[in-house]
C-alpha cells in the first residue's frame, strides 16, 4: 500500500512539473500588460504604445498599455511590483527609478529586490528648455541671474523624485543656483506651463520637447552630449554654453516583477531586441529625437545600481531630504 501511494506521489509531482514547464514553453498565452508610471503624453508613454504594437504581431498576443502616473513614477512602478511574476506585466520607465531608488526612505517597494531589469529600449540627450517670454536667452544668463536672485526663477518636472526633477536639481547645484520647484504630475504637464509662459524652465528628454522647441512655443536652451541634437541644430551644448560637467543623459526601459521566470525575461529582452529593429519603431523614436538601445537584464541592473548611487550623491548635495512616497 505504501509503495502504491509513493507511486501515486511520484506521479502527481511528475505531471505538475510538466504542467508548469508547458505553461512556461507556452508564454504567452494571455492579454500582457506594459505599464507606464507616467501620464499620457511623454515619450516613455510612446515608447510603451509604439512596442506594444510590435511585440504584439511578435508574440501573437495582445499588449496593452496601462498608464498609472503620480508620486514621482512610484504609484505605477509599485502596482509592477506587486504584480503575479508569471510574465504578463512589464513596467516601462525611466531614469526615475533609479531616483526614487536613492531620494525616498521608504517606498512600498523594494527597487532592487521586487523588480527585475529587462532591457533598456532607448536612450536621449536631456534638453533645458526656457518659456518663450523669458528675456534671459542664454545658459550662462540664467545661471548668472539664478545665483543673484536665489528662487527668482520657477522650473516644473514630472514630480517629485522624478527624473526632471533630479536632472534640474544636478545642474543647479553644479553652479550654486536655487530655483522654486513646481512639480507636476508628469513631464508633459511641466512642458506645457513651461509653453504656456507659466513656469520659467524644464530639463527633460529630447523627446518630450522637441516638437515644442521647433514650433516656437519654447526657447531650447541647451542639451547635453558631446555634440548638438541632429533634431535640434539651432541649440548649443551644455559644453559650448560654458558647462561641459552637466553630462545628464536620460534612459527608457522595460522591467517586470521580480520572481518571473529566466526564460521568460531572456525571450522578452530578445524579442524588445527585435522589436526595436522594426522600421516603424524607428522612425517614431527618430522623429522624438530619440535612440533605440538595448542591453541584458544584468546590464541593466548594474545600470540601475550605478545610477542610484551617483543620484544620492546628487540629492545630498542639493540637501534634499529623503522622502516617504505617498
Amino acid at each position: 500500500m505504501k509503495l502504491k501511494q509513493l507511486l501515486l506521489c511520484c506521479t502527481l509531482l511528475s505531471w505538475v512539473c510538466l504542467n508548469a514547464c508547458a505553461q512556461n514553453s507556452a508564454w504567452p498565452n494571455k492579454v500582457i500588460k506594459i505599464v507606464v508610471p507616467f501620464v499620457p503624453g511623454s515619450f516613455t508613454d510612446t515608447a510603451a504604445r509604439v512596442l506594444s504594437v510590435e511585440l504584439g504581431k511578435q508574440l501573437g498576443q495582445t499588449v496593452i498599455v496601462d498608464n498609472k502616473g503620480g508620486a514621482g513614477s512610484t504609484l505605477g512602478t509599485d502596482q509592477v511590483a506587486k504584480a503575479a511574476p508569471d510574465g504578463y506585466t512589464f513596467l516601462l520607465t525611466d531614469n526615475s527609478f533609479a531616483v526614487s531608488a536613492a531620494l525616498y526612505e521608504k517606498l512600498p517597494y523594494n527597487p532592487i529586490k521586487d523588480l527585475a531589469p529587462v532591457t533598456i529600449v532607448a536612450e536621449s540627450p536631456a534638453v533645458l528648455v526656457a518659456r518663450p517670454g523669458l528675456t534671459l536667452k542664454s545658459l550662462k544668463d540664467i545661471v548668472q541671474f539664478g545665483q543673484k536672485n536665489q528662487n527668482g526663477l520657477t522650473f516644473g518636472s514630472g514630480g517629485i523624485g522624478s527624473s526632471a526633477h533630479l536632472a534640474m536639481e544636478a545642474f543647479l547645484t553644479q553652479n550654486s543656483v536655487q530655483l522654486n520647484h513646481i512639480p507636476f504630475k508628469g513631464i508633459a504637464g511641466a512642458i506645457t506651463d513651461v509653453a504656456a509662459d507659466r513656469v520659467d524652465l524644464a530639463i527633460g528628454s529630447v523627446g518630450s520637447a522637441q516638437a515644442y522647441i521647433k514650433e516656437g512655443r519654447l526657447q531650447g536652451v541647451a542639451v547635453s552630449g558631446a555634440q548638438r541634437h541632429p533634431l535640434l541644430p539651432q541649440v548649443p551644448t551644455f559644453a559650448e554654453s560654458g558647462f561641459a560637467n552637466y553630462k545628464m543623459m536620460y534612459w527608457f526601459g522595460l522591467m517586470t516583477p521580480n520572481g518571473v521566470p529566466k526564460e521568460i525575461i531572456d525571450r522578452m529582452q530578445k524579442e524588445v531586441v527585435h522589436a526595436l529593429t522594426q522600421a516603424k519603431v524607428q522612425e517614431i523614436f527618430a522623429a522624438a529625437g530619440v535612440k533605440p538601445a538595448s542591453n541584458t537584464p544584468l546590464e541593466f541592473t548594474n545600470l540601475v545600481r550605478d545610477e542610484s548611487a551617483l543620484w544620492a550623491e546628487v540629492i545630498k548635495k542639493a540637501g534634499l531630504k529623503s522622502l516617504a512616497a505617498q
